[in-house]
């Protein structure tokens, strides 16, 4: 951790700030991302925090497999079922 941390309190009881744990690890903008979110979630934005994380993440494998998240081989069968139900309820209300 560098003398000079300004950075916010939710970093500054980390043993490694993550900006240097994702630059010692060569990570890119995604990874450093899903880092950054998992590292503060408890002290800084809770489970808001692990969706953001959760949604780089998404974006990382969508990436590496050439797969968009809106194909159905990657996205997990309960994100499905749920997208298939607001669409359902939108169809519905717009009768």
């Amino acid at each position: 951790m560098s003398a000079n941390n300004i950075g916010p309190g939710h970093y500054k009881d980390k043993p490694m700030q993550p900006w240097d744990y994702i630059i010692a690890n060569n990570l890119n903008y995604l990874e450093g991302n899903v880092v950054k979110y998992v590292s503060r979630w408890r002290q800084k934005g809770g489970v808001e925090d692990l969706r953001k994380a959760k949604h780089y993440l998404e974006k990382l494998i969508e990436v590496e497999t050439g797969a968009p998240k809106s194909d159905p081989t990657n996205a997990p069968s309960h994100e499905l079922q749920s997208q298939r139900t607001t669409w359902e309820a939108r169809l519905k209300g717009a009768k």
